[in-house]
């Protein structure tokens, strides 16, 4: 069974379970974890049990999670009383932290402690990064103005990204552009990671980077199925 961890407004998600029914594919919801039936055993996660389509579940049964969520919102959780929403978002995310970072199947991404698909960076550390690396990158320059924080770059309308899954480099140029996105996620501990970058003086550079990659393109599904199946 492959659980895809999204919002209940995440189409693209749905989309994805469709692709890979054959698979044992499920959606998990935040809205999920308010059904009984979940047992978490922080010092033996091997014993967990979840309800998935309201049905209970050993985690042995599972073999590769994709979160598509950085952690719950208060809009996820309607069906709980408005005054307590927030309470609840929050113990659902230190929850859902705990239980990803059990489970022993592959995971895209393996949760950290602020954001439960990996790194959710802003754009200034993925350029910091990238900066120790060596890769090339295009500067992040920001002004304080009365109005609020504006950015000085050139526009960032158009860039061309490489989806990293494991050690492939899914969408490069050419294989030094693949090397830099490989590197910049080996760095970061992700095994997915959307990559983005602009030609700038005949030079691809490196704009940011960021955990969500459009999953309804078919080579990026296909690829993530690959790396659920050991391939």
């Amino acid at each position: 069974m492959i659980l895809i961890m999204a919002g209940k407004q995440d189409q693209s998600a749905r989309l994805l379970a469709e692709r890979w029914n054959q698979f044992g594919a499920e959606i998990l919801s935040p809205a999920d974890l308010s059904q009984s039936g979940w047992r978490h055993y922080a010092a033996n996660p091997s014993e967990d049990t979840a309800v998935i389509n309201r049905q209970t579940v050993f985690v042995g049964k599972i073999t590769g999670v994709l979160t598509r969520l950085p952690y719950v919102s208060e809009r996820e959780l309607m069906h709980i009383v408005p005054p307590d929403r927030a309470y609840v978002a929050a113990e659902m995310t230190a929850f859902l932290l705990s239980w990803l970072t059990g489970l022993k199947c592959p995971l895209l991404n393996r949760p950290t402690p602020t954001c439960l698909s990996g790194c959710d960076w802003r754009r200034e550390q993925w350029i910091y990064l990238a900066t120790l690396l060596g890769i090339p990158v295009i500067p992040v320059r920001r002004q304080a103005k009365p109005d609020g924080d504006v950015s000085t770059n050139p526009s960032t309308d158009s860039f061309d990204t490489v989806t990293v899954i494991g050690k492939r480099g899914i969408g490069a140029i050419d294989e030094s552009q693949a090397a830099h996105a490989r590197g910049l996620a080996a760095a970061a501990g992700m095994h997915l990671l959307a990559v983005h970058f602009r030609n700038l003086g005949g030079e691809p550079r490196l704009l940011g980077a960021d955990p969500w990659p459009d999953i309804t393109s078919t080579e990026v599904a296909d690829g993530m199925l690959e790396y659920f199946q050991g391939s």
